[in-house]
């Protein structure tokens, strides 16, 4: 365990405190930071969080904090901060009133934290994740997004359910915009090496693809909001830097060319670890999926540019 290393988490509602148990159940790091503008909130998401630790012999410290500049000395950050979606909003509604806190976030983890690895989970998860980049002045491989590993979680147990076998069987990759136009990769899905495709019809995998678009507004219509699906892909993604264990994982990334785009953050598949995003996987896109993840790129840089940052 790494007693000198610290994880700060920005926004303690569900989804950040949710990130905080699951980091502190699995003693990714020795302290764990919620930072939160409401007084109160954090300090008693610590105790709650650090008495479950306690019981379960956990050694994680969780603190709570109203200070931003308490995040001194943190190697990771995680951007939780902002407003989430309500029934019937899409992600990208969010885009005006999350820019300018995600921004102002960006800004005091350049100031307070500058050694560290920034994960950006707030949606619109691509134009935030590119404008966290942009206002901490990090290098690209240090700034990353956390959207289509939910995407992927999603998936899994919808392929799991329609072949009835066992989740840990499934290997499988979505890439692309954390939207609308998402793009799970049929073609690159397998059970213990088989490929998707030989076990399941096309009628049924675009079935299975829709489902995965679409079921993220099925839950927030249900519960008002998604909590332990986005904290769980947080915590893998936390898991993988902080243990550098070079995971291959999709992850909102600056593509830098990789892809055929530039100046933009969208899902793609990485190399992830002590380094943070250590090498981008270009994977070969027949025209039906190049033209959805274009779609993908073209609807972030619609947002970027109507931010006129």
């Amino acid at each position: 365990m790494h007693d000198d290393n610290m994880i700060t988490i920005v926004g303690s509602g569900k989804v950040g405190s949710s990130i905080a148990l699951q980091a502190g159940m699995r003693e990714i790091d020795g302290e764990i930071l919620l930072i939160d503008i409401i007084k109160g909130l954090p300090q008693g998401e610590a105790m709650d969080i650090n008495h479950t630790l306690a019981e379960q012999g956990r050694d994680t410290i969780v603190r709570g904090s109203n200070e931003y500049a308490d995040m001194q000395g943190s190697d990771i950050v995680v951007i939780v901060a902002g407003v989430g979606r309500k029934p019937g909003m899409t992600r990208m509604d969010l885009l005006n009133t999350n820019a300018g806190i995600v921004r102002d976030v960006a800004r005091k983890v350049g100031e307070y934290a500058k050694g560290s690895i920034v994960v950006t989970v707030t949606n619109p998860l691509d134009p935030m994740t590119y404008i966290t980049l942009k206002a901490t002045d990090f290098k690209p491989n240090r700034v990353m997004g956390m959207g289509n590993l939910l995407d992927l979680s999603r998936f899994r147990s919808f392929i799991a359910d329609e072949l009835k076998v066992s989740r840990r069987s499934i290997q499988a990759l979505v890439i692309g915009e954390h939207g609308e136009n998402m793009l799970p990769l049929v073609r690159y899905s397998s059970i213990a090496g088989i490929p998707l495709t030989q076990l399941i019809s096309n009628e049924k995998a675009k079935e299975l693809v829709e489902k995965t678009r679409k079921v993220a507004a099925e839950v927030i219509a249900l519960k008002g909001a998604t909590i332990y699906a986005p904290a769980n892909a947080v915590v893998e993604m936390l898991d993988a830097i902080s243990n550098d264990r070079r995971v291959v994982m999709p992850v909102c990334a600056y593509t830098d060319g990789k892809y055929g785009v530039n100046d933009i953050c969208i899902g793609v598949p990485a190399v992830i670890g002590r380094e943070g995003i250590e090498e981008i996987i270009e994977v070969e896109l027949n025209d039906e999926e190049r033209t959805i993840f274009e779609n993908g790129v073209n609807a972030v840089r619609e947002a970027i540019r109507s931010l006129k940052l």
